[in-house]
Formats: C-alpha cells, structure tokens, sequence
C-alpha cells in the first residue's frame, strides 16, 4: 500500500481560518486597502498572449535587485515566503539534521523543515517573547544546519538586534541562517548584503504585505550568488505565475503609495498601543504591521466579529494564551478599530488601568 514518507505523515496540518471573513479583515497582517492602482492598471492590459506563454523570470530578477541594491545572481523571485521557506529546506537539510526555531513563531518554519525528516529543535523565547540569544547560539550544533528567524516576528513583532543575528550566523558556518523580514517596510532593520561577510545568512522578502498583493503570491529570497545557484536547482524555473511578474514592476514604481500605507499604519500602530496602555491591557510593542495583546476572553473575538471587525486569536501558539493579534491598516480602519475597541472592552469589562508588557 502507498504510504506518504513518516516524517510527512507525522506533520501538523495547517489551516488559516480563511473562510467567511466578511468584514474588515485585520486578522491576516494582510494589506486592508490592497495594491497600488497602478497595479490594477496593469492587470487591465493583459493580453491573451501574455497568459499562454510560459512565465519568464529573470528580467524582472534584475528589475528587482536594481531596486534591493543587489546583484541579479544574489536574488531568486520565489511563490511568496512560504516556497523560499521550503527551498532553503529542501535544499540545506537532510534527515537526521537539525533546524532551530525561536517560538513563537511563523508556524511554516517547523512544518518545512519537518518535512525533510530533520529534527526542529524549538527554543522557547525569554520573558516577554525577548529573544534569546544566547539559548540560540548553546544549542547550535554540528547537526545544525537551518536557523530560521522572523525578523520582525510574528506574531510577537519584536525585532532582534543586528548584532544577535550577525553572531548567530558566525557561530553557526554551516548552517543557513533564514532572516525573514516579511514586515521590514514597517520597521526599516535589515540584513540584505550580510552574506557578503557570512555567505551562510539569506534574507527573504514579500510583497504580501505592504505591497498588498497577496493574492499574486510573489516573495523574494536574497542570499549569497554561489548559494543560490545551488537553491535554484531545486526551484522550478516557473514558480511564479506571469501575472505576478508582469504587476511587480508598477508595485515598486509606485512608491508613493506605498511609502503612504506604511505611514498610516504605523501611525496606526501607535494609536492602537496607546489605547491598549490607558486600557490596562498588556501587550508587547511591535515593529510590524499588527499588535499582539492579551485579552483574556473568549468572547473578545466574536464580539469583534460581530462589529464587522475579524482579529486573530493566537492561544495556540507557545506562550500566547488568551493572546489576540490585530492588523492595523490606514486611518480611516484604525478609527472604525478603536471604536469597536473601546465598545468591546466596555462591554466585557476588560479594562484595567495603565499596562505594558
């Protein structure tokens, strides 16, 4: 009888609630308002053509590093994140290897590297989801071969310091230092061109985010050129569609509009730290785009729902019990969240007076 290999069958199924999410949808750390209308433009003038030929990626290869700073050899356009994710994993892990991941964390770290039938070694976060360093850099190893790390992390959006990274990556030669920074245009840290002193560190991006263009699934994975030749071995030569590739130039062109979102959110994300403080509710200050908060009830989130409003429990995640994460979108949202903020936490008595984790 056919049977999927044990390390696959032994996998947790991942299921984003993504059904019946009508109403203001703050609970995927999506774009609210979506792409650039320069975007839409130019889905309007596809052709038939475009969509009967096989997608071409190395043009906009180069189009994208002369937009990153980066060399053309050390880029690859990936499916989003997730299949950059999955190729550093197929491609640096073998069975019996180890792969590192600070939880909480993007649950797909564990689920990729799983897969290959290594073993995930998870570090459990300090006090306050601070991350640990020093844990981190004890229990690499010489079977260590991938460290993932969000940077901003989700769903905590902490950032973890330059330096931290850098030393992980020096301790850790042979293996692939994964620093995803999904959220970067909401914090502004990097590490793009560090593999130029540790060629062992890669750097992933999307265009998800900010860039409102989920739907495309179209992320980037930045490393160094001998590398990623390897990587791309095993990416198929056709793994982002043509309608990605002929939408991402007006995206980056149209920088205004993005530089535009970034800020309403940001200042978003002040406004929403801020009611939480004079609420008394705890919650951790982040550099992303959406706040994790603990709200210990179980009504909370259908409340929400029921203002038009979808916001994501994470309870389920290593240390986040009672933990809710909202995305924070331009003013016009922010303003219609904090009302039904300050109606829901009236209603189910949750305030407490001034707080902060």
């Amino acid at each position: 009888m056919l049977k999927a290999r044990e390390a696959v069958r032994a996998l947790p199924a991942y299921h984003p609630p993504l059904g019946g999410r009508e109403g203001l949808r703050l609970d995927f750390n999506e774009n609210t308002v979506g792409c650039s209308p320069c975007v839409l433009e130019r889905l309007r003038r596809l052709d038939l053509e475009a969509l009967a030929r096989y997608p071409e990626r190395e043009p906009l290869e180069a189009t994208v590093a002369g937009f990153l700073g980066v060399k053309p050899t050390e880029l690859l356009l990936t499916n989003g994140v997730d299949e950059a994710i999955h190729l550093l994993c197929e491609t640096y892990l073998e069975p019996g290897d180890e792969a590192l991941i600070v939880a909480p964390t993007f649950s797909m770290y564990p689920i990729y590297a799983a897969a290959t039938g290594a073993l995930v070694v998870s570090i459990p976060a300090g006090e306050n989801f601070r991350f640990p360093t020093q844990e981190v850099l004890r229990r690499i190893s010489p079977r260590t071969h991938l460290i993932a790390i969000a940077n901003p992390n989700n769903p905590t959006g902490a950032v973890t310091a330059r330096e931290d990274l850098l030393a992980i990556a020096d301790a850790a030669p042979n293996a692939a230092l994964l620093v995803d920074e999904a959220y970067f245009e909401f914090c502004g840290q990097t590490l793009v061109t560090a593999w130029r002193q540790l060629p062992n560190v890669f750097v992933a991006r999307t265009f998800s985010k900010a860039y409102g263009l989920a739907g495309l699934r179209i992320g980037v994975l930045l490393g160094a050129a001998d590398q990623l030749h390897d990587v791309r071995l095993v990416s198929s030569p056709y793994n982002v569609n043509a309608v990605a590739l002929a939408c991402l130039p007006d995206a980056l062109a149209d920088e205004d509009y993005v530089r535009q979102y970034v800020s309403e959110v940001c200042d978003g994300r002040t406004h929403l730290e801020g009611f939480y403080a004079s609420a008394g509710i705890p919650y951790w200050p982040s550099q992303a785009n959406f706040v994790l908060a603990r709200i210990a009830s179980r009504e909370f989130v259908p409340e929400m729902r029921r203002h038009g409003i979808l916001v994501r429990d994470r309870s389920s995640d290593y240390g986040c019990e009672g933990c809710v994460r909202i995305t924070l979108g331009p003013h016009e949202h922010t303003e219609r969240l904090l009302a039904a903020l300050q109606e829901t936490i009236g209603k189910l008595g949750l305030a407490q007076g001034a707080s902060r984790q």
